[in-house]
């Protein structure tokens, strides 16, 4: 027994050891930390249970029979963030470049089963220089392997992806497949195909942080919704992520200790919204003076600023946003706004976040562009999103809610649940200036002074339709607020709504606008 014992130290040993000290080093001279010591940092201390730490390839060719280490280069296990129960895998580049392997899938693979059956969260740490060549196909179909968990877990769990260093080729789909990737500014990469290929293919000259890092993907693609400056910031963020959503989609979010009084009203609000309509103010000021104080986490910060996502809570408890941005485009949905919002309603139905949407905006944007691009497609996905999500859903209409966006954004035709809107809510069909030439075309060609005539066509058209009262009048709102009281509207609101219950036929699933 005892020589038994000591074999299984030495193995111990090597499988935390990964790749050697030398390896080691050249992690950390890179500016990164190994799989272990994320782990350590991520998960509760002493809580993580590792699994499969014994596991090796068998290969023999190509040498690979004298690069057999115990773990084969990916660290499985579970632990427990701020008490919550996780399931984690964590490559680890020391061991041959963190390649993945069939060994590696199948460790993947057990522990989605395990975290599926058990409705816990997955997070995965990502930091590996692609598929081990020596593997062949083999290591092609052990991709397909995860990523069919990846899609039976959507909805199921959340599921949180940390690019932790390069990420590339078919590895990317991982990702790309979870709820949530951060990536790290600076040593994290995602690409299909590396610099190398491109340049010989293309001709294009890159490097890999041009090609596809943080700033990339956070700002261009839109495939990661986060990004930090250095790895134990976005550890922490991953922990800051999970605790607004729940183990599983069975679950409610998790509640906190109310700390920022329900009653709470700002004056502040009452006078953020500028008197000229054409002026712009930060819907993310309105938003921090709602919601419980510090609550805010902005999703998808730097990718199509002119729609605004994010989780808040409100007394305690997690909801999702979706808001119209001012500041940018003056609050226009366009292509890549419309796919931002629709996703982030889907996410927070899926689990059982309430929303919470601010409208100003004044339609969507016009141009050539957006329309080949297929503006009519993508913003169909707002309006399926929100017809097709059950959560309670309430609306402020703060400025502008013009035309087509107005019935988009969460309007009570929409399946909203409750509508408010402020005394500085714009409501109409179109802008005023537009339904002033419309309506009165006729009288604007035979008149003497157009001009003049014409801005008293406006000025009639902004004081009989151009506000919220005609809509609340029609029903279309359910009562006009004071921007200070939005709060404790929006918390009784949620009071109500938190036992609404779903009717209907049941049905497999209807046809996305993809």
């Amino acid at each position: 027994m005892s020589e038994r014992l000591s074999r299984l130290r030495t193995m111990r040993e090597q499988a935390l050891a990964g790749g050697g000290q030398a390896r080691i080093d050249q992690q950390h001279a890179k500016g990164k930390l190994t799989a272990r010591e994320r782990l350590a940092i991520l998960l509760d201390e002493a809580s993580f249970q590792e699994l499969g730490a014994l596991a090796t390839h068998q290969l023999s060719d190509f040498g690979m029979d004298k690069h057999k280490v115990p773990g084969d280069g990916i660290i499985t296990g579970f632990g427990k963030i701020n008490g919550r129960r996780v399931a984690v895998f964590a490559q680890d580049f020391t061991v041959l470049g963190g390649s993945f392997s069939e060994v590696q899938s199948h460790k993947i693979s057990r522990i989605q089963d395990l975290a599926m059956e058990s409705g816990i969260p997955l997070i995965g740490l990502n930091d590996s220089g692609g598929a081990r060549v020596q593997e062949g196909v083999r290591s092609l179909a052990a991709y397909g392997e995860v990523f069919l968990r990846n899609v039976m877990a959507s909805g199921v769990i959340p599921q949180i992806s940390l690019i932790m260093g390069p990420c590339a080729g078919g590895a990317v789909y991982s990702p790309a497949l979870t709820d949530f990737t951060i990536m790290v500014e600076g040593t994290s990469n995602m690409f299909l195909t590396g610099p190398d290929i491109v340049r010989t293919v293309t001709g294009e000259d890159v490097d890999a942080e041009t090609l596809g890092g943080a700033a990339v993907h956070n700002t261009r693609s839109g495939v990661a919704q986060f990004s930090a400056p250095t790895e134990q910031a976005a550890l922490a963020l991953a922990k800051t992520l999970l605790s607004y959503l729940p183990q599983n989609n069975n679950d409610d979010p998790p509640q906190i200790t109310p700390y920022d009084s329900p009653d709470r009203m700002d004056e502040e609000l009452n006078s953020i919204v500028p008197e000229d309509d054409t002026e712009a103010y930060d819907m993310r000021e309105v938003l921090d003076r709602v919601f419980d104080a510090d609550s805010v986490l902005q999703v998808h910060t730097d990718y199509a600023p002119n729609a605004l996502v994010a989780f808040a809570r409100l007394d305690g408890k997690p909801v999702g946003i979706i808001a119209n941005q001012p500041m940018v485009m003056a609050g226009a949905l366009d292509l890549n706004g419309s796919d931002k919002i629709a996703r982030h309603i889907s996410l927070c139905d899926m689990y059982n976040l309430p929303l919470v949407t601010f409208v100003d905006c004044p339609g969507y944007l016009p141009g050539v562009d957006q329309e080949w691009g297929g503006v009519i497609r993508h913003g169909a996905k707002i309006i399926y999103a929100y017809c097709q999500a059950t959560v309670p859903k309430v609306s402020v209409v703060t400025r502008k809610a013009i035309g087509g966006s107005y019935v988009a954004m969460s309007s009570k035709q929409m399946n909203n649940d409750i509508a408010f809107a402020w005394p500085s809510a714009e409501i109409a069909v179109m802008g005023p200036e537009g339904a002033a030439r419309l309506l009165n075309r006729q009288a604007l060609r035979e008149a003497e002074d157009p001009a003049s005539l014409e801005a008293q066509f406006v000025t009639d058209y902004r004081e009989k339709f151009f506000n919220p009262y005609r809509a609340a009048d029609l029903g279309q709102i359910d009562e006009v607020i004071e921007p200070r009281e939005t709060r404790p509207h929006l918390i009784r609101s949620f009071e109500v709504l938190q036992t609404k219950v779903q009717g209907g036929l049941p049905k497999k699933h209807g046809l996305f606008p993809v």
